[in-house]
């Protein structure tokens, strides 16, 4: 028996060491949110602890989301008198790859030159022994208890360390190698491996702590042809438990000796060749019996080594049935990987490449582990396999949706070997009409997948077509070039089997409970069962609505619609500058505008061009752009829609042959081709998503304004786009383009496309503008004519903005003239100037007043010191005219008097005051 193969580390060729066909697991990532909780007991008191015998750990969370950092010694019992719990971090908290968090204080701290942290992640690449966490457990499939025959015993056949890889074990037993983990958030599990033994079967899955394996892709792992490759695979917050299992073929339980089958060789027919000429080979000897390779997942094997399905609510990897968990629903459809028989659904000829007549001959020969083509009766011959699905069963508890039309979906693995230029079509055919292509590999081609999407349920026919050459020539030249396919997946089949259940939403009814569905755009909680509605602005993954992480979130500048299928613009956008906030209103072009490329020639001269269709948004994000192909319509009965007849997308693309060419009316349509199934969103930025939209494929954008870029994913993935095809539409402001403006082509490619998988388009328009404020008016005031002054608004040139709001109205305000703000201004200034004067007296006066009383006082004082008679009063009274005349010694002027009174202060604080005596006698200082 072959050795299985599989491993996990990312440079394992060129290691310098004979290879071996064993399972391998090399390194292995684990990016999670979270940290392990371990609990030890404490020792008998000894000594104090010091930093270099313990080390910190987190509690587990409890239900406020808190936690306490705790010391554990290294070796319990060697010491006490730890370090007090201190209140921890956040469960959420995390340090940054490039940082570690020092236990000590509790904080992230930059990584040391030369080292390096994966952040919330750990990584496995050393593999020396087992690391801590890892189990490796091994079962003997084929025991049975009743049984005395000897066994092999499967205690040693388990994951064995090698130093720089995990290898599995190489004979007949089951490994199983386990690794449980506790995720406080979401988080992604990566691993390489080599597993290039197909005679074995491989299996990685992930489970909760119920026992109950997560939906996601199939847990059987692919051959590794090309040496080691990568596996990801997304992990819930909580327990997850992963499991890396080997198993040889002996999948089967409880039979008391393997299955054997007796091999016949017989020579495959036509025969074409001569078995009694000098170097042929002989027919190998028949009645070799072998063991039967195991049935395909979802079957089971009888007593008389024939396989038969599980039963509905049952499911199974190929060996007995299981029931599937409460809460729980079977994963409905046919994964053939095994290939002991041709299976009932499907059929093969051989149809000849020159009169495209059928001959009662086989195509495709089943061969274990693939089916390939037979050798036919000519090189061009075409050899056909077909495989009729009657009809689809999404899951219970997926809601229809309108607006993701995926209803099952078709993967299958192949590979081509050949001398010359060999082709494989795959074909679908919808309710036994005529195949319609869907895409084709042209010569040699290494081991691949292919997943083609079906969006209508009807019973569908799927056709491999393989045509070793195009000519026809006499003898046979090309026998060995062949086809392979390995496996074939359809998803949803009705009447399907299951090789896995997955969690469905319950309701509670008198029987039990029982699968039913949510309600569109909720997702179903993997605990309880139950229906939650997505956040806003999410939508819900199609066919996988499980668990919160299900909800994924629309891009920049989009929105979800109300049932949470998709994410559309509504034809509005907001920008902020530095300096403003840009608003705009697409809705002057959400209808379809349609654009043809330069013309193009066939190889015989006949012109035809690429025609596009495009709606840019809103329409709660209905898709509006319809691209037909009118070709069949005349054999199609009337009343009846042909498959793939028209294709309604975002953005679509068809062939036009224009009439001169056909000679109809009317131009011809074919071969229509999606460019848009989806907008992942709207944006100033030239890369989102790993589309990049350059600016150097139009002429630049002139005034000042960004462009903004509709960004856009297809469904169809081909051989040379393997991510699918992708568009972006730069919206531009152009003023002199009224709506729904122009659309044009990148100069340097003419049919939109430079790598035929990205697509480009500008659109010009006014409409494309931003929408105006108040910032692109400015006002204008008019002088003061006859006491009436006009305010006028008009908008900056040039003007950069459509739509929004309109100009403010002329306005008109009463205003005085120049002259009269003269007049009223020397009115003013000769009224001051009076007053002025007044005052100026009035003070004056004033002042003469008091001098005259205060030197009144000042003789009535010195007369006293004198003897002289006393005064009768200290002042002249109220009502007493002055009569006695004051003489001054001297004539002076009214600046000189006030200049005298306030300088002629005596140190005793008195006032020196010169006087003449009434008789003229000489002058008295009092």
């Amino acid at each position: 028996m072959a050795e299985p193969g599989l491993s996990l580390h990312p440079s394992a060729g060129g290691r310098g060491r004979p290879e071996r066909r064993t399972l391998r697991l090399l390194r292995l990532l684990l990016w999670v949110g979270t940290a392990f909780q371990v609990t030890r007991g404490a020792g008998p008191e000894l000594h104090a602890c010091k930093e270099s015998e313990y080390h910190y750990e987190y509690t587990a969370c409890d239900s406020t989301g808190s936690r306490w950092r705790v010391a554990v010694p290294h070796t319990p019992g060697l010491c006490t008198s730890l370090p007090d719990p201190v209140k921890g971090t956040e469960c959420s908290f995390s340090c940054k790859a490039g940082e570690f968090l020092d236990m000590k204080d509790q904080s992230c701290k930059p990584c040391a030159e030369g080292r390096y942290s994966l952040g919330t992640g750990i990584r496995f690449d050393e593999w020396d022994e087992l690391p801590h966490g890892f189990a490796s457990l091994s079962t003997n499939m084929e025991m049975e208890d009743s049984t005395t025959e000897s066994t092999e015993n499967c205690t040693a056949s388990k994951w064995v360390p090698l130093g720089e890889y995990i290898s599995s074990n190489t004979d007949e037993c089951t490994a199983t190698l386990m690794y449980a983990v506790n995720l406080k958030q979401s988080g992604t599990v990566n691993f390489e491996y080599y597993y290039p033994d197909s005679s074995i079967i491989f299996e990685f899955f992930v489970q909760n702590d119920q026992c109950q394996p997560n939906v996601d892709d199939s847990r059987w792992m692919k051959t590794t042809e090309k040496g080691w490759e990568f596996h990801s695979v997304e992990l819930n917050r909580g327990n997850n438990v992963l499991y890396w299992r080997t198993t040889a073929f002996s999948v089967w339980s409880k039979v008391s000796k393997p299955v054997l089958t007796q091999l016949m060789y017989k020579w495959a027919q036509p025969k074409i060749c001569g078995e009694d000429l000098e170097g042929a080979v002989k027919l190998p000897a028949s009645g070799v019996k072998t063991r039967c390779p195991p049935c395909n997942p979802g079957f089971f094997k009888t007593n008389n080594s024939s396989c038969e399905p599980c039963p509905y609510g049952s499911y199974s990897n190929g060996s007995d049935c299981s029931r599937c968990p409460a809460g729980t629903e079977p994963a409905v459809g046919f994964e053939y990987k095994w290939w002991n028989t041709l299976p009932s659904n499907m059929e093969t000829t051989v149809l000849s490449g020159i009169n495209f007549e059928y001959k009662g001959m086989t195509g495709w020969e089943v061969a274990g582990d693939h089916i390939y083509t037979a050798v036919g009766a000519s090189d061009n011959d075409f050899m056909i396999l077909t495989l009729v699905v009657p009809g689809f069963r999404p899951p219970q508890s997926v809601m229809a949706d309108t607006e993701n039309k995926e209803v099952a979906r078709i993967t299958f693995v192949f590979e081509t070997l050949c001398s010359v230029n060999c082709e494989l079509y795959f074909m679908v055919g919808v309710n036994s009409r005529t195949n319609t292509p869907v895409e084709t590999w042209k010569g040699s081609k290494g081991k691949q997948s292919y997943t083609y999407i079906i969006e209508e349920n009807a019973t569908m026919s799927f056709t491999w077509a393989f045509q070793r050459t195009t000519f026809h020539e006499t003898g046979r030249k090309y026998t060995n070039d062949v086809a392979k396919i390995y496996s074939i997946n359809v998803t949803n089949v009705m009447d399907g089997v299951a090789s896995y259940c997955r969690p469905c939403a319950l309701e509670a009814s008198d029987m039990g409970s029982s699968c039913t569905s949510c309600p569109a755009g909720y997702y179903i909680d993997r605990d309880s069962g139950t229906c939650h509605s997505c956040p806003p602005n999410t939508i819900l993954k199609a066919h996988q609505p499980y668990g919160i992480q299900a909800c994924m979130p629309c891009g920049p500048g989009t929105k979800s619609n109300k049932i949470h299928s998709l994410c559309y613009n509504d034809c509005t956008f907001s920008l902020s500058t530095p300096t403003r906030l840009l608003e705009y209103n697409f809705l002057a072009l959400a209808n379809t505008i349609s654009l043809a490329g330069g013309p193009s020639f066939t190889s015989k001269g006949l012109k035809y061009f690429h025609h596009f269709t495009l709606s840019l948004c809103g329409n709660q994000g209905k898709k509006m752009s319809v691209c037909a192909d009118n070709v069949t319509d005349l054999r199609i009965p009337e009343g009846e829609s042909g498959f793939s007849k028209s294709i309604t997308a975002y953005i679509c693309q068809a062939v036009i042959i224009p009439p001169e060419v056909t000679g109809y009316k009317a131009g011809v349509s074919s071969q229509p081709v999606s460019l848009a199934d989806r907008l992942i969103g709207v944006t100033t930025d030239m890369t989102l998503d790993g589309i990049t939209s350059p600016a150097e494929l139009f002429h630049p954008e002139s005034l000042g304004i960004p462009d903004v870029i509709f960004f856009y994913r297809s469904n169809d993935v081909t051989q040379s786009c393997s991510s699918g095809r992708s568009t972006t539409i730069r919206v531009r402001c152009s003023p002199l383009k009224p709506a729904p403006g122009s659309l044009s082509l990148p100069s340097a490619c003419s049919d939109g496309t430079c790598d035929g998988c990205n697509f480009h388009f500008l659109w010009e328009s006014l409409a494309a503008c931003p929408l105006c404020s108040p910032a692109d008016y400015h006002a204008i005031v008019s002088s003061c004519v006859a006491g009436i002054q006009k305010t006028t608004y008009v908008w900056r040139e040039p003007k950069l903005c459509a739509g929004g709001i309109s100009l403010p109205e002329q306005r008109v305000t009463i205003c005085k003239t120049i002259d009269f703000w003269l007049k009223v201004g020397i009115s003013a200034g000769t009224c001051t100037a009076i007053l002025l004067t007044v005052l100026t007296c009035y003070f004056w006066k004033k002042n003469q007043k008091l001098e005259y009383k205060y030197s009144k006082l000042v003789m009535n004082a010195t007369l006293k010191d004198c003897d002289l008679p006393a005064a009768d009063s200290c002042a002249i009274m109220e009502g007493e005219d002055v009569e006695d005349d004051l003489i001054f010694t001297s004539k002076k002027s009214l600046f000189g008097k006030i200049k005298s009174f306030t300088s002629k202060r005596t140190p005793d604080g008195f006032d020196s005051v010169p006087l003449k005596t009434s008789s003229g006698g000489p002058d008295m200082d009092l």
